[in-house]
């Protein structure tokens, strides 16, 4: 790893309940999520052109896949503005953890909710 590659690489979200989380992530930021099942493991995608290089990842159900709350924390995009995707959590039987917060100018925005599966996840955003 340099400075010219992603630290990250892929992401995965463990999930005990595919179509509620599905349902629950594709609510909140708008997207659609194709699903696959792959070497024993169920798995819903966030969108990704493969050959632009950027980071994405899925959510997946299987056996070693246990949501948590404590741990790595992933932060999804929430560009332009956080509090669109921040809206729709709590319908969405989710919880905010921590509203929108200003980390400062330069490096815009952060929030923290609890998904429909248990786990912590971060929300971060410029504006």
């Amino acid at each position: 790893m340099n400075k010219d590659t992603n630290a990250l690489n892929w992401f995965e979200i463990p999930v005990m309940d595919m179509a509620r989380a599905k349902h629950f992530y594709q609510v909140i930021f708008s997207i659609h999520m194709e699903t696959q099942e792959m070497m024993g493991m169920q798995m819903a995608y966030f969108p990704v052109d493969p050959s632009n290089g950027k980071v994405s990842g899925a959510l997946v159900k299987s056996e070693s896949h246990v949501p948590v709350m404590q741990g790595v924390t992933v932060y999804l995009n929430g560009n332009p503005d956080l509090s669109a995707i921040l809206e729709k959590v709590e319908s969405e039987n989710g919880k905010i953890l921590m509203p929108k917060t200003m980390i400062d100018e330069q490096t815009g925005h952060m929030a923290f909710f609890a998904d429909t599966e248990g786990n912590r996840v971060g929300l971060h955003s410029r504006g």
